[in-house]
């Protein structure tokens, strides 16, 4: 691991970002932008995952309302996501946004981009300049020949230039493609030309698994080299998995407290308990008891193991243990047989035993 780069730093509401602040993990909102419980759900389930901040589409005044209703309640900063029509980031500063993101390759005429960036320091709301292959300015494509890394530079750098010369300097970049090497290559080149903070992420990922592949090496990569403030893991799937596949790739790196250590076998057709299901939930419960804990706590390391051949031993190096049976679980603690469990009341049995152990 490379030492972090020297980024100024902002805040986005109470969240400090750039500067040696904590990588940050955020998603986007898919919900309805006009409806209000529906954001306000979908924010707050994205909290309780482990989002640090949250981006909200405001394609219109009336999504901006709903973003500051949104806003009211949420337990993390709000980030309006505007396109097109600089009046939606008027409005949605207005409402009360944390941050603004705008693309500049589609915001409009020059004065469109100044009018905000006065609003924006008026009320100390960052920008980020998000910039991606898709909508790159005509001449700045026509000169390239195509959404190159030295075209989405050198977008993202003329927006900046823009917006700090209206005075406005609370700005963080992103420069993201669709694939690993033009990610990598684009923020590499932004790391050596600017300090601002940069936005970490690969543009239309895909579905799950190949978006968590194809995120996970760039930001990886990235991150290792000391580059990135804050990362969105882009995929065709929940936003709460977004903001898991986040932290997970920032606790592998060491930038992030270990989460829940479970360890769980593969299965194959020994396999006569649901050890998907189980662990799956045992995770998740397990992820939510770490945050109601003081900062640095560690858990008692946790096992779910589905046949006799490899669980015994797991259950001896684990601080509780599941070992499966014929439909059923014995339960280890310490190593120790502590009963037969039926799947149903597995995932209380293992919190019970965690919690006498921690």
């Amino acid at each position: 691991m490379h030492s972090r780069l020297h980024t100024r730093a902002l805040r986005v509401g109470p969240l400090a970002l750039g500067g040696g602040a904590p990588v940050s993990v955020q998603t986007m909102a898919t919900a309805d932008p006009h409806d209000t419980a529906a954001l306000a759900a979908q924010v707050a389930r994205c909290a309780e995952t482990g989002a640090d901040l949250v981006r909200l589409t405001v394609p219109d005044a009336d999504a901006a309302r709903v973003l500051g209703d949104v806003r009211n309640a949420s337990p993390v900063p709000l980030v309006a996501d505007v396109h097109f029509d600089y009046r939606c980031a008027l409005a949605a500063i207005e409402a009360g946004a944390d941050a603004l993101r705008l693309n500049p390759g589609n915001i409009g005429a020059r004065e469109n981009v100044q009018a905000v960036a006065r609003a924006a320091k008026a009320k100390g709301v960052p920008i980020r300049v998000g910039v991606n292959g898709g909508s790159l300015e005509a001449d700045i494509l026509k000169r390239h020949g195509s959404a190159t890394a030295e075209a989405l530079v050198e977008s993202a750098l003329r927006h900046v230039a823009l917006l700090e010369a209206e005075g406005f300097r609370d700005i963080a970049i992103s420069v993201k493609a669709s694939d690993v090497p033009r990610t990598l290559a684009a923020y590499r080149m932004l790391a050596e030309r600017t300090d601002c903070p940069l936005h970490l992420g690969v543009t239309e990922a895909g579905t799950f698994v190949p978006g968590t592949v194809r995120s996970s090496v760039a930001l990886g990569i990235l991150l290792s080299e000391g580059i990135g403030d804050t990362i969105r893991v882009s995929l065709t799937d929940l936003p709460e998995k977004e903001v898991k596949v986040g932290l997970e790739i920032l606790r592998s790196l060491g930038l992030r407290a270990p989460g829940p250590s479970v360890t769980s076998c593969p299965t194959c057709g020994r396999t006569k308990v649901d050890v998907f299901g189980v662990a799956a939930d045992v995770e998740a419960a397990l992820e939510k008891l770490q945050r109601t804990l003081p900062c640095g706590a560690r858990l008692p390391k946790v096992a779910v193991m589905g046949c006799v051949v490899n669980g015994p031993g797991e259950a001896k190096g684990a601080d509780v243990a599941l070992c499966g049976g014929d439909g059923a679980f014995i339960l280890f603690v310490k190593g120790v047989p502590s009963g037969k469990i039926f799947p149903e009341n597995a995932v209380s049995a293992v919190m019970d035993a965690v919690l006498r152990n921690l």
